[in-house]
């Protein structure tokens, strides 16, 4: 087992005017490969801009903007989150929410752990290609 140490014992983070975090139930229970690429771009955007309670109210001119999505890629998104029970949308404000106990949608769990890592290398040159 590898023994943890601090690398940088000046800059350790802190939780500092905004808060933003990501449990680690996100990777551990799935939720991760649950998502396509553009559905984790948003909802890490979300999770970044939430204040404590989740909330955010960005416009989907400035998601569009600042994550380079059309507004069809914004709304399939938004729609597929909303659908897999990690974030509420009335309209005007998001509310990331706790995580439900499993995630709606893992079809690609299944698959061998090859796949999966071929999948997440791949959506990470297509984003690299993309800019």
């Amino acid at each position: 087992m590898i023994k943890k140490r601090l690398l940088n014992a000046q800059r350790v983070r802190r939780i500092e005017g905004g808060f933003s975090f990501i449990p680690h139930r996100f990777l551990a229970d799935g939720f991760l490969p649950s998502l396509g690429q553009k559905e984790f771009l948003l909802y890490m955007f979300l999770v970044l801009v939430a204040d404590r309670q989740g909330l955010s109210f960005y416009s989907y001119d400035s998601i569009c903007s600042l994550l380079q999505l059309s507004l069809d890629q914004y709304i399939e998104s938004r729609d597929s989150l909303i659908d897999k029970d990690l974030i509420a949308f009335d309209g005007t404000i998001f509310q990331v929410l706790e995580l439900p106990s499993k995630p709606k949608d893992n079809t690609r769990m299944k698959q061998d752990p090859a796949v999966i890592a071929q999948q997440i290398r791949q959506s990470l040159n297509e984003a690299k290609d993309a800019r």
